[in-house]
């Protein structure tokens, strides 16, 4: 099941049908208990119809409202030896090292909803940066109460020169306008995603494909619960929260985003995330 907000209204696609919500706030929609069965509940007295799907074509927004988006770092391998790589010229290549293997993992707050784009919006790079990538990752959406209540596509926009100069730097390198982007929908199930999904990441520049590249989530050293319970150990999130889950694919170090850059970050089951670089 997945559940799109757009600006005419929150449709609900399940088994090939669209319905439309009678719920008109989205952080009460979405911040339920159970929400996969209080949904399934809603759309049973509900009319479907395929005029809903222009609704998504037409009007999708990114699928949040009151919540803020926070990240995981360095949870796969090639994370941990790309961040080693790019900090070591300033001694913080040990960093990345000893956090992967720790108890505790990296959690960092990444973004409010005015920083954060939707599915065929424009991401940003940053002007005092000459090194730039996206970071496609599985995004949960956690509701008040701790739960997992769905999956959405996050494309971490980071500028990898600035957080390797010094890690002390990593909240410039990763927090600013347009650098998060969610969307195309929460997917709701009634069971954990499958560890197979695959993410792909794939850029186009001029029409041309430049990078291309997938992954598997049980690639993933973390467990998707053991990330959530450190977020919410000390944190309280009255709407719920997003938390983008780290990348495993990272481009090689002679590439950068460029402005006009097409970026499509697809996820097993959720859907495609695309995005364009603007102008600086």
């Amino acid at each position: 099941m997945k559940l799109y907000k757009t600006s005419k209204g929150f449709v609900v696609e399940d088994e090939g049908k669209y319905y439309l919500s009678k719920h008109t706030n989205w952080d009460e929609f979405i911040n339920r208990e159970n929400l996969y069965f209080e949904v399934k509940r809603e759309i049973q007295n509900l009319k479907p119809d395929f005029d809903y799907l222009n609704y998504i074509k037409d009007y999708l927004q990114a699928p949040i409202a009151g919540q803020e988006v926070w990240a995981s770092g360095v949870t796969y391998l090639r994370s941990k030896n790309a961040r080693m790589e790019e900090s070591k010229d300033a001694g913080g290549g040990d960093f990345y090292d000893r956090v992967y293997d720790a108890p505790r993992p990296e959690i960092f707050f990444k973004a409010t909803v005015g920083r954060v784009v939707g599915n065929g919006e424009n991401i940003r790079i940053r002007k005092d940066s000459k090194w730039n990538v996206p970071e496609p990752e599985l995004t949960l959406f956690i509701n008040s109460s701790g739960q997992i209540s769905g999956y959405t596509v996050g494309n971490d926009v980071s500028s990898r020169d600035i957080e390797g100069e010094n890690p002390l730097y990593l909240p410039q390198a990763k927090s600013y306008d347009k650098s998060a982007a969610l969307g195309p929908c929460i997917f709701v199930s009634d069971e954990p995603i499958d560890p197979q999904s695959k993410i792909t990441l794939e850029i186009f520049r001029g029409g041309n494909a430049v990078f291309s590249q997938s992954i598997e989530l049980n690639q993933m050293k973390r467990t998707l619960k053991e990330l959530v319970s450190y977020l919410y150990a000390e944190c309280t999130f009255v709407n719920g929260s997003f938390l983008m889950t780290g990348t495993g694919i990272i481009p090689e170090d002679s590439f950068s985003l460029q402005v006009g850059d097409k970026v499509e970050i697809t996820i097993d089951n959720i859907g495609k995330l695309s995005n364009t670089v603007e102008t600086k």
